[in-house]
């Protein structure tokens, strides 16, 4: 339990640290910096889902707020009143800090920390009040409207068995995710896919013997870049995504309503992809690899296989990370159309805080779908199907908002 104990405080310690690497790096406005911070204290929530939804809320609040003072686009979930000449600093600052105590109240210190640091930089005023009250009523009414959505159920999950056979008592993570009320799909099983390829079919046969040689703890298949890989994205919490995210709103040319924007359609669309793969998990309840693995028949079989990294706990097909990966790199790559992308990047708390930098969109999604095959956790197939289901949710949460004229 200390060993444990010691990990988990090493991994925050290493999120902070690779947080902090991110917001200096992407000091663009009040948008940006906000959300560096509400990244770090969102991922100290009890797992990646609900640390995903509660940045969705807080970008969408911050969204909100910023479209009621600047008036370039209409409200997207709430309506907001805005006061002439309020502070749109003051109005982040605000809606960031009520979303995050709300949603993590735990962290009302480091919170207060963020919001007082951003309020001491701007004049005292009606400008800066009016921005403040303009923050609250967004992230207010965005809470609201979330209230009810269904993140909050009672676990029902039942274990597959036989009557007296013994299954492991811990519940698998959110069996009632794909539930809940999405931001811009119609329903949970809106881009559900087709079931898993059965255990007799060439796929299922090549895949498994990939993973099996390519994911296992004691692998000497894997290539030194492919493991730094899957160390690298071994991480889930946010920290590890948003980062991209601000590789693009830091462009030359952008304003603070712009980010705002971007990082909304982000929130909504990752939020989303994980409704989606959690539906589809739990509908298809379809086993991992060491599972397989271990219970193969003839040569296929190792009573001893382990992944490289921990098996995360739910159901295994479609890929998670892959599906959010690719809702968000479409997003991006809709906000960069048919220019040059910037040079994105990231740093890692499961991986040091090494730093990865990608040259496309593209590059960054099919890195992703890989390390979790070298991870040892998701077949190839699980992946280009979590891939494809999570740029279907990407492009449709782009046109939620519409770029607008300045």
């Amino acid at each position: 339990m200390n060993l444990i104990r010691l990990r988990n405080t090493v991994c925050l310690l290493l999120l902070a640290a690779t947080t902090l690497l991110g917001a200096s790096r992407a000091h663009a406005d009040a948008v940006t910096d906000a959300n560096a911070k509400a990244a770090e204290i969102a991922s100290r929530m009890p797992g990646p889902p609900p640390a995903v939804r509660g940045m969705a809320i807080v970008q969408v609040a911050v969204f909100e707020a910023v479209a009621a003072i600047t008036g370039r686009y209409p409200p997207l979930r709430v309506k907001v009143t805005a006061a002439p000449g309020a502070s749109v600093d003051a109005a982040v600052a605000a809606a960031t800090r009520t979303a995050l105590l709300k949603l993590v109240p735990t962290q009302q210190a480091a919170i207060e920390a963020d919001y007082q640091a951003a309020l001491k930089a701007l004049p005292d005023g009606h400008a800066k009040a009016d921005g403040i009250a303009i923050g609250e009523q967004a992230a207010a009414a965005v809470l609201a409207s979330c209230a009810d959505d269904g993140s909050v159920a009672a676990n029902t999950y039942r274990p597959h068995t036989a009557p007296g056979a013994y299954v492991p008592t811990v519940f698998p993570a959110v069996p009632h995710w794909g539930k809940r009320k999405p931001w811009v799909m119609t329903s949970g099983d809106q881009f559900r896919p087709g079931p898993p390829p059965s255990l007799d079919s060439d796929v299922w046969k090549r895949d498994l013997e990939e993973i099996k040689t390519l994911g296992g703890t004691a692998s000497t298949r894997r290539s030194p870049e492919q493991t730094a890989i899957a160390q690298f994205w071994e991480a889930t919490q946010p920290t590890v995504y948003w980062p991209l995210a601000r590789s693009v709103a830091t462009v030359p040319g952008r304003d603070v309503t712009d980010n705002a924007r971007l990082l909304a359609l982000a929130g909504m669309a990752m939020d989303d992809a994980l409704i989606a793969v959690f539906d589809a998990k739990y509908a298809y309840n379809f086993w991992r690899p060491v599972t397989a693995i271990r219970n193969a028949d003839g040569d296929m079989r190792d009573p001893g296989w382990m992944p490289f990294i921990g098996t995360p706990m739910h159901p295994e097909y479609p890929c998670a990370h892959c599906i959010v990966s690719a809702s968000l790199g479409s997003v991006l790559a809709a906000e960069i159309g048919a220019g040059p992308a910037p040079k994105l990047s990231s740093a890692s708390y499961t991986a040091g805080g090494a730093v990865r930098t990608w040259t496309s969109v593209d590059d960054f999604v099919q890195e992703v779908a890989v390390a979790r095959i070298y991870d040892g956790v998701h077949y190839r197939f699980s992946t280009e199907v979590g891939t494809a289901m999570g740029k279907q949710v990407g492009e449709l949460a782009a046109k939620r908002i519409p770029k607008a004229a300045r």
